[in-house]
């Protein structure tokens, strides 16, 4: 009896299971956009470009609504799951009794990629270009080594640049090595100095850093601005500038082109710290005062219409935030690199070019050696009686 009452179970099952009549039915999807593939859900999570729209425009739609007297009625056409994805998609009308820009932002995605470029890239190709570079002047120094005055210093000097001056070059300078090792300790203190010494120490650090960094901000923006002054009319480039670059500037050879008080390489580096200075002063600005200067909106729009590109304008503040930080740094990497190499010249690199900023006076063989027609400037003005 009990084998032929299994035997009914056994064959009512295979019916059931292979009788088209029990079998699942097919869901038409249409109403919703259809079912999310696996290659979608692998594509965003890899952050890939995609369509959703599937997704972004399925927020519900009021002339769906049921009666407010049935089932889900009051719902007024919109389900749960519509309402998460217009909070997903930055659609949701929110209301909160927090104020501020990003305040009614419940979802953004952009964190994790933010997160990942900040962390990865950035810090591998910042760093290693920074170590490489200053590996490179090392190799370069032992093989061309340093640029002497040729026939030696003649113990008479000229003044290259007054207090005022030197006080604004210091200024810049001063706060940003300052900025720079502070900003490398909030970038990359976590991957390298925490082994070191330690989450508590390293917490104390990066916040004294962060302090320090956010405050001699103001120090360099002003030294940005009094060296711009001061300099920006002995910047301004000209034909000697184009044949002090064939010759190399002399660096590479023995060779001494004419330049006034500036040659086409320090030009560079002037615009390079101007422009590059403006340009991580904005972001900085962007980051000290959050969600209140968003700028890479309007920046994207203007690339898209002028290179054709598809940049995302519809920023969220997060978003905003994100793009200030990244840039910043990115610029910040940069400027060091053209600081290093200043440095390199003006210390080590070159004999007598340290005295120019650091007592005003140099040798005057050396200024004839390298900016010969800036001294017979001034030694016609002091032939007239001119004050330098």
């Amino acid at each position: 009896m009990n084998a032929k009452l299994l035997a009914v179970a056994l064959f009512m099952l295979a019916v059931l299971s292979f009788n088209s009549a029990w079998a699942e039915p097919a869901v038409d999807r249409t109403a919703t956009g259809g079912a999310q593939t696996l290659e979608d859900i692998m594509a965003r999570q890899q952050q890939l470009k995609l369509d959703e729209s599937f997704r972004s425009e399925n927020l519900g739609d009021p002339a769906n609504a049921a009666p407010t007297t049935e089932q889900l009625g009051t719902r007024g056409g919109v389900s749960l799951s519509d309402t998460y994805r217009s909070i997903r998609y930055n659609e949701f009308d929110a209301n909160t009794q927090v104020r501020g820009p990003a305040a009614d932002v419940l979802i953004q995605d952009g964190g994790m990629p933010w997160l990942k470029l900040r962390e990865g890239p950035i810090i591998t190709y910042g760093g290693g270009a920074l170590l490489g570079f200053i590996l490179l002047l090392v190799v370069f120094y032992f093989i061309r080594g340093k640029i002497r005055i040729e026939g030696g210093p003649s113990g008479v000097t000229i003044q290259r640049f007054k207090a005022v001056e030197r006080f604004g070059h210091w200024l810049l300078a001063g706060s940003f090595i300052v900025l720079g090792l502070t900003g490398l300790i909030t970038l990359m203190g976590r991957s390298f100095l925490i082994p070191v010494f330690g989450a508590d120490a390293f917490a104390t650090l990066a916040a004294g850093s962060k302090w320090i960094h956010n405050n001699i901000s103001w120090a360099f923006m002003l030294g940005l601005i009094m060296t711009f002054v001061m300099w920006v009319a002995h910047n301004i480039p000209n034909k000697l500038d184009w044949q002090w670059l064939k010759a190399g500037g002399g660096i590479f050879s023995d060779s001494h082109p004419s330049a006034k008080k500036f040659n086409a390489g320090q030009k560079i580096v002037f615009w390079t710290v101007m422009v590059l200075g403006v340009s991580v002063s904005l972001s900085g600005l962007s980051l000290l005062f959050p969600f209140q200067m968003p700028m890479f909106s309007d920046t994207f729009s203007v690339i898209n219409s002028v290179f054709g590109t598809d940049l995302n304008t519809a920023l969220t503040p997060h978003e905003e935030m994100q793009y200030a930080n990244i840039w910043h740094s990115i610029v910040a990497f940069v400027m060091m690199l053209a600081i290093i190499a200043h440095i390199y010249i003006g210390t080590v690199g070159m004999e007598g070019a340290y005295d120019a900023m650091g007592n005003g006076q140099v040798d005057v063989e050396w200024a004839r050696q390298h900016h010969d027609l800036w001294v017979a400037e001034v030694e016609a003005k002091q032939g007239k009686g001119d004050v330098p």
